[in-house]
């Protein structure tokens, strides 16, 4: 695969961070939502493209109605409000539920860290605090041309797509073509 490429294994990385990779499991597509993650065999490929271990249990119906209310809290974000107080008690409690671990261990040639806990909540609820706690609000965003987040990491901070490879592209397409159209009329 192309080390570019914003898919791995049949969905998209490109939120720049794993709680927005995560939410980004639920795209709409030709209007409609569509879930990438409709098995745990889904949820276990998810879990290898993003560097997680397959092997991780997890309850898909509630990482599933975790991940819709975390949308509401990232809309939230969106849209300049804090997350509800309802959204940071429902993820203390899971904070609480499924602490997460890590170890470090000796690869061939450097160290790496590896995650210890046993259920998928452990990394993704650490991603969800992460982003919540660290990350500069103005620069979580929506698509300006699908329903997709990241977490702009632009130098200048004004990203507008999703990826230049997906959504900047026919945009830019687009703004091309009504260009010449506008030229062709004068």
């Amino acid at each position: 695969m192309d080390a570019n490429s914003d898919w791995r294994d049949g969905f998209l990385f490109l939120g720049n961070q794993l709680s927005l990779d995560f939410l980004n499991t639920r795209p709409v597509i030709d209007g409609s939502p569509v879930e990438l993650l409709p098995d745990n065999a889904a949820l276990r490929r998810w879990l290898a493209a993003a560097g997680l271990s397959p092997k991780l249990a997890g309850d898909l119906k509630q990482l599933r109605e975790f991940r819709e209310a975390y949308r509401k809290a990232i809309l939230d974000i969106e849209a300049g409000k804090q997350p509800a107080a309802a959204f940071i008690a429902k993820l203390n409690a899971l904070l609480a539920r499924y602490p997460f671990t890590e170890e470090i261990v000796r690869s061939e040639s450097s160290l790496k860290r590896i995650r210890l806990n046993g259920h998928v909540f452990g990394a993704i609820l650490d991603a969800v605090a992460e982003l919540l706690t660290t990350a500069d609000y103005s620069r979580i965003r929506k698509c300006d041309a699908c329903v997709l987040h990241f977490y702009d990491t632009s130098k200048k901070g004004t990203r507008r797509w999703c990826s230049m490879r997906i959504c900047g592209n026919r945009y830019k397409v687009a703004a091309y073509a009504r260009r010449n159209v506008t030229e062709a009329v004068r």
